[in-house]
């Protein structure tokens, strides 16, 4: 089916309310005239992107950032949250580390 070219994130909107509505993938793509495999990678990155924003973790476009870019306090707070958690994660895992040890010491009488 030919068409205008249009980006597949034009339709995002649309082809996320098709997946809710229970379609699947093959007939998405047939609706819009992209190819299966389009539908399916659009998909992925969606997630994607979703699992990242659940996360809190800033999403950047990729490449060189413009001469004129400036960093949102938003960008600021999710980049500090993101940091924040992957050091208190960290630290859990030291001390349950520390813990093991510990008691394979006192298991094996050696302190």
């Amino acid at each position: 089916m030919p068409r205008e070219y249009r980006h597949i994130q034009e339709y995002e909107k649309e082809i996320i309310e098709k997946i809710k509505q229970g379609k699947t993938l093959r007939e998405i793509a047939k609706i819009y005239g992209f190819t299966h495999k389009q539908v399916k990678e659009f998909k992925t990155r969606y997630n994607r992107k979703q699992r990242k924003i659940e996360a809190g973790i800033a999403i950047k476009k990729k490449g060189r950032p413009p001469k004129d870019y400036q960093i949102s306090e938003e960008d600021k707070t999710a980049q500090l949250r993101y940091i924040i958690a992957r050091k208190d994660a960290k630290i859990k895992s030291l001390e349950m580390e520390n813990e093991l040890m510990r008691d394979f010491l006192s298991l094996t009488e050696r302190k």
